[in-house]
């Protein structure tokens, strides 16, 4: 008596890949299906009674139950990655604490008010030196010497607290 899930395998191979080959992204991962299909088959060759559903039938509710098992495979996976990349991409938590947040703002809070105002529109608030000198009603050449000396003035403070 020829072996059944041999005959199945040879009559039905090329329409079962094909049929998975369609929802697979390459050639090698369709293999790996078809291969799991049939061999899954070939397992539960005892439990299959003639007659029932034909043979290819079985065989597309098998690949069917792979290609789930699949994509909840990959979607396990994709969510692991999200996870890994949002780890990866998320924000430190403070290294400086409220101590060093405590000190900055002292420092600025010591600058003289002329150095104070450009420092702070132009670190904090974003602005370009000419608006900073639009706003301040100066030049941005004034703005400038305000902003490096206003720096200067920064580091040595912090410098000496830290």
């Amino acid at each position: 008596m020829p072996d059944r899930s041999e005959d199945a395998f040879r009559r039905h191979h090329a329409q079962l890949f094909r049929y998975i080959r369609r929802r697979t992204p390459d050639d090698f991962e369709a293999e790996d299906v078809t291969q799991s299909v049939f061999l899954d088959a070939a397992q539960r060759l005892g439990d299959f009674k003639p007659g029932a559903s034909p043979v290819l039938a079985w065989l597309y509710t098998v690949a069917q139950r792979r290609l789930a098992d699949r994509a909840r495979r990959l979607a396990h996976q994709h969510a692991s990655l999200r996870e890994l990349e949002q780890m990866r991409f998320a924000p430190a938590e403070p290294v400086y604490g409220t101590e060093v947040a405590a000190a900055l703002r002292e420092a600025i809070a010591a600058l003289p008010e002329t150095q104070r105002t450009v420092v702070v529109m132009k670190l904090l608030r974003g602005l370009s030196f000419a608006e900073v000198a639009d706003r301040v009603g100066t030049s941005e050449a004034a703005c400038k010497m305000r902003f490096a000396r206003g720096l200067e003035a920064l580091r040595d403070r912090l410098g000496d607290l830290l």
